[in-house]
């Protein structure tokens, strides 16, 4: 089994690309929720996820619904900066799915309200509105694979 990260309307190639290769180095799957902002041979996106595409687990998906019901004995854990509880503050297991929203806007309030009680925020200073989307995978992740032992990772 493998964590999931899924990337609900990503807009920038990069961030995405650098998501990408950090669940190539982690065996984790990527799941992207159309529409993206950007075209899937995008240059940028090729460049930040380097020459690691061919190792990402990758699915594509038409809607957040859609990935909830293809796994549906999944469990969801959402990223949002309106979260009263810390990543930090969950214990995660192989096989979780990290969900995080676009750049600009974060998760519809619709999913938002829909997991109430699997909300999740890092804490950060009130200069900025939000960290880099890619940072923030990254993040939570590695709490995640931290949790689980670092399964089949040296």
């Amino acid at each position: 089994m493998a964590f999931h990260i899924v990337l609900v309307e990503p807009e920038i190639p990069a961030n995405t690309g650098n998501i990408s290769r950090t669940c190539a180095a982690t065996g984790t799957w990527l799941h992207l929720v159309r529409p993206l902002g950007f075209d899937t041979d995008d240059r940028t996106l090729k460049r930040a996820g380097l020459d690691y595409w061919h190792a990402v687990k990758l699915e594509y998906h038409d809607s957040f619904q859609e990935v909830k019901d293809k796994y549906k004995e999944g469990r969801f854990f959402f990223a949002t900066t309106k979260a009263d509880k810390l990543y930090t503050d969950y214990t995660f297991q192989d096989g979780d799915f990290l969900v995080f929203g676009k750049e600009t806007k974060g998760l519809a309030p619709e999913i938002l309200a829909e997991h109430p009680d699997s909300l999740m925020r890092m804490p950060m200073t009130d200069a900025v509105r939000s960290l880099n989307l890619s940072n923030s995978a990254a993040i939570v992740l590695f709490e995640a694979l931290r949790q689980t032992g670092f399964q089949g990772l040296r």
